[in-house]
């Protein structure tokens, strides 16, 4: 896979810092080297508003998955780790 492949311009996570989930799925983009679009809904309020805007609600982790015209917004740390595997591996 190209390094280019591996900075996925339709993916990001939204995340913050101290939840474990989140942590889990951090680890798991850091040993496919994915170079993916982190937002820590924490510390940027308006990363938090667009969590709440697109996905309907504030949980995290939560990674968004941009297809063209659809947007899904994938909740809970297995099956975020298990697509992303399924993609990077």
């Amino acid at each position: 896979m190209s390094e280019r492949d591996r900075k996925p311009q339709d993916l990001a996570l939204y995340h913050y810092e101290g939840c474990p989930f989140c942590t889990r799925v951090r680890n798991a983009i850091s040993r496919l080297n994915i170079d993916l679009k982190l937002h820590d809904i924490m510390r940027d309020p308006g990363a938090r508003q667009r969590l709440i805007a697109g996905g309907g609600r504030k949980t995290v982790p939560c990674l968004r998955i941009d297809e063209g015209e659809k947007t899904t917004w994938m909740y809970e740390s297995r099956d975020i780790i298990n697509y992303l595997e399924r993609k990077f591996s």
